[in-house]
């Protein structure tokens, strides 16, 4: 994971001369609707409808960085990776026959990002929004009721992203932003007993976080 996040860092280093390029990095909140899964187990086909859990602040934490290329139209390109989670709650696990179901080290969300921001449009604050799509890559960690554990990263699926917030610059290079982010992503793990789990996962995040500019 930490090869992702310097991925991420240094995706844009080679434009920093010809614009802007701004790291940042949050954290904050973030939870999940319900979701229905279907798949198979060792037990049987499974048609369950899950009330997942984000538990942000719960090791590891809810967490996220990016790395954006601002031209001076105030269009910005870049990379993102968020580390969400998404625990099903015990009682649900045990309707289901299931000792764990998780994504939660994390369900990481990896995009492409095209921005907009209007600097200095409310005075010291500038808005912004953004939206990426690319790959679930989350660690899976599942295990039927007498079955096999599957446990690793897996590539699950397509994802999208959309984001709308607010930065304030502190100095020359440090700025503050806050936000809201979705998340949707499109996730079929396969388990180590040969059967499968399939979900859509929607996520929705306030994000506050720090950036710093080149």
């Amino acid at each position: 994971m930490n090869k992702v996040i310097l991925a991420i860092a240094l995706a844009f280093s080679t434009q920093a001369n010809a614009a802007e390029l701004e790291i940042q990095a949050f954290g904050g909140m973030q939870s999940l609707p319900h979701s229905i899964v279907t798949g198979r187990t060792i037990n049987g086909p499974v048609d369950a409808r899950i009330g997942w859990q984000g538990k942000s602040f719960a090791p590891p934490p809810y967490y996220g960085v990016r790395a954006i290329w601002w031209r001076e139209s105030g269009i910005g390109f870049g990379m993102e990776l968020t580390h969400d989670k998404a625990y099903a709650p015990e009682s649900e696990m045990a309707a289901h026959q299931f000792d764990r179901l998780e994504f939660t080290d994390g369900h990481n969300i990896i995009t492409a990002n095209i921005a907009k921001r209007w600097v200095n449009k409310w005075g010291a604050y500038t808005p912004f929004v953004d939206a990426g799509i690319g790959i679930a890559l989350p660690h899976v960690d599942i295990q039927p009721t007498g079955g096999a554990h599957t446990f690793g990263y897996q590539l699950t699926g397509p994802a999208l992203r959309l984001g709308a917030g607010v930065s304030r610059q502190i100095t020359e290079t440090w700025s503050l932003f806050a936000e809201y982010e979705f998340t949707v992503s499109d996730n079929k793990a396969k388990l180590d007993d040969g059967g499968t789990i399939e979900t859509t996962l929607v996520t929705n995040a306030i994000n506050v976080g720090v950036g710093y500019k080149f």
